[in-house]
């Protein structure tokens, strides 16, 4: 018998090539007098957010650039974010960019509308409406925070990540173009669609999937297995750019309300003690959590295997399952993605920090295999 679960996804996905010529159309509908354009300093250098500037004045959509944000997005760009768009009455944000763009602007546009400081905000469920309407433009197939009701900042006075989630902080469009993405290095491609395979795996497997994540992850494994390899060798190959785009928004309606597991237990200290980018650090942890897991999840690890092309035929329940760890570290190896824990500083002597921040993390009571602190080690060292 399947649980009683919820599954809500309140954006709308705008997809298609060129797409983004439909952004004032789309912005229209919101009868909005000004807009924030919210992107990275490496976008501005890229020329994405003077595409998306151009596209605006074309149309004659006033609008207002801010840029004052770095790859791990920060509480203090969320408030100088707000102070900027209160200033020129901006009422929509439009979002250009990855996690950090998209994670920035889902917090100025719920402060533009609500009262308080953003801090009363952090936790779930915790706000009672929706703030500003916010478009989020991604250029990397990673986060999915396009379609999440989740926020994750770092709050630099205490030196922690803080999370905002709810419903009410999601997007309300999510415009996918793959052109935008074709200018992404191949490192950038690679880590980033490794936190995608990432979401999707972790979803999948947990303790509180259900059959609307079965399907949303299955076709998210399947696209990367498909498509990973070429976006990253083919950095302008629009089909494979736009199958990942869909991957990555895939990804994040399955992990959306039923959370992930231990790679993301995990990659909270390390990113914030060694600096290690999101998506490299599920990269590099994915596949010791997955040997960990594989006898707490047998039948999905097996199907995991096979939806990233792995033959299962004639081979027992658990032989196909450990196959799926094979895939993902051959998918590693094809893209690239080589480095280790120990590469960022991670020593044995660290382990103990790590594992006791970790533990604390809700993504552990949802994993398909319960923890002891020598496990968490093994996993480490296995990453190191």
């Amino acid at each position: 018998m399947t649980a009683a679960f919820n599954f809500h996804c309140p954006t709308e996905i705008e997809y298609g090539e060129g797409s983004l010529s439909t952004l004032p159309r789309l912005i229209a509908r919101f009868q909005a007098r000004h807009v924030l354009v919210v992107g990275d300093p490496g976008l501005v250098k890229a020329g994405l957010v003077q595409q998306v500037q151009d596209v605006l004045a074309a149309a004659d959509v006033a609008h207002t650039v801010f840029t004052d944000l770095k790859s791990d997005p920060e509480v203090r760009s969320v408030v100088a974010g707000t102070a900027l768009a209160k200033s020129v009455s901006a009422d929509v944000v439009v979002a250009i960019g990855g996690g950090s763009a998209m994670d920035t602007a889902k917090g100025i546009g719920l402060m533009m509308a609500l009262p308080g400081r953003i801090e009363d905000y952090f936790g779930i469920d915790r706000i009672e409406r929706a703030g500003a309407p916010v478009i989020a433009i991604p250029t990397t197939a990673g986060t999915g925070s396009e379609v999440t009701v989740w926020s994750v900042l770092h709050d630099t006075d205490t030196d922690r990540k803080v999370v905002i989630g709810s419903p009410y902080i999601c997007p309300r469009i999510a415009l996918l173009d793959p052109r935008l993405s074709r200018s992404l290095p191949p490192s950038i491609t690679a880590a980033t669609g490794m936190d995608a395979l990432t979401h999707a795996i972790e979803s999948y497997v947990n303790q509180l999937c259900h059959p609307f994540v079965d399907a949303t992850a299955e076709q998210a494994i399947s696209l990367i297995g498909q498509h990973l390899r070429t976006a990253v060798a083919q950095g302008n190959n629009l089909q494979a750019r736009g199958k990942m785009l869909i991957a990555s928004s895939l990804a994040g309606m399955a992990f959306n309300r039923v959370r992930l597991g231990l790679v993301h237990a995990f990659s909270l200290p390390l990113g914030n003690k060694y600096h290690i980018p999101h998506g490299l650090v599920n990269g590099i942890m994915l596949p010791a959590v997955m040997a960990f897991n594989v006898p707490g999840n047998l039948a999905k690890y097996a199907r995991i295997a096979q939806l990233l092309g792995e033959p299962t035929d004639g081979l027992s329940l658990r032989e196909a399952a450990q196959r799926s760890v094979l895939a993902v570290e051959q998918l590693k190896a094809d893209i690239g993605l080589t480095q280790t824990l120990s590469d960022f500083g991670l020593t044995a002597d660290g382990f103990d920090e790590v594992i006791e921040e970790a533990m604390t993390s809700g993504n552990v009571a949802v994993n398909p295999r319960m923890p002891q602190h020598d496990d968490m080690r093994h996993m480490l060292q296995a990453a190191l």
